[in-house]
């Protein structure tokens, strides 16, 4: 896997682009009408309905252009399959903090679905990456905000 690969599962590109036709076909006809109606209130210069509108339509833009460029570049993979013993997408792993004794579960996700909050991390995360292929009892190092951690996977299930 190349460093700067992106990996989508089948579910998560169905999912991509249901919000691309969503934006398309929904959002951008309705932020197009709400610049139209602004424009009817006569001085743009100082008309907060327009620059809020034409702002909006600037987001719109980019998040449609960076769906567009995640799908284009992405690789897609079929979504995971139930068992197997070693972590993969959609692996939920257990890990024991060696240093402090905690332990945490992680969900290891493609990118897009990534929630960090929520303990859903994408296997192209750091700790992702250092836990990918891995088994229970294995040990892995991993580089975090705080320095070097070391973890010990003791539980390894699939979505």
């Amino acid at each position: 896997m190349h460093q700067d690969e992106l990996i989508l599962t089948e579910s998560s590109k169905r999912k991509l682009e249901a919000e691309l036709i969503e934006l398309r076909t929904v959002k951008r006809p309705e932020i197009t009408e709400a610049i139209k109606r602004a424009r009817e209130y006569g001085d743009l210069s100082e008309n907060f309905e327009y620059q809020a509108a034409r702002q909006a339509q600037a987001i719109l833009n980019g998040r449609i252009a960076e769906l567009e460029a995640l799908l284009e570049r992405a690789r897609v993979v079929a979504d995971p399959v139930t068992g197997g013993d070693t972590v993969g997408l959609g692996s939920i792993v257990r890990v024991h903090d060696l240093e402090t004794g905690d332990e945490w579960e992680y969900t290891v996700v493609d990118a897009s679905s990534a929630d960090p909050m929520n303990d859903r991390i994408s296997y192209s995360s750091p700790i992702g990456q250092a836990l990918m292929h891995r088994k229970v009892g294995d040990e892995v190092t991993v580089q975090v905000p705080a320095g070097l951690a070391r973890y010990r996977i003791v539980d390894l299930r699939h979505e």
